[in-house]
């Protein structure tokens, strides 16, 4: 944790993309290696994207710009939803794993 708490550390939608990312990464981790620069690349730059524009937006100092990152949270989250949608057809992850990051 770092040593001072940043404004966006206090969100809680914050702390929950957060937890989203490392969960990712974990579960992404048994993945195929055929899959590293495919579908884990993917899951895990839309995972890393969420609490990073949370934190952006949340700095912004008129409502159309925070909402424009906080936007950008939507489609990344959806963006992970269909990789997971994937991952799970192709059994790459249990239906338990993906309820984790869904």
């Amino acid at each position: 944790m770092c040593m001072h708490q940043r404004p966006h550390e206090k969100l809680i939608v914050w702390q929950e993309a957060r937890t989203l990312m490392r969960v990712t990464f974990e579960l992404t981790k048994q993945f195929p290696s055929s899959e590293r620069f495919e579908l884990v690349d993917q899951m895990r730059r839309a995972a890393k994207s969420v609490p990073a524009n949370i934190a952006e937006g949340n700095m912004r100092k008129t409502p159309k710009d925070k909402q424009r990152f906080f936007t950008f949270c939507a489609g990344s989250i959806e963006e992970l939803h269909a990789h997971s949608c994937l991952a799970l057809d192709l059994e790459y992850l249990s239906k338990d794993d993906f309820e984790k990051i869904n």
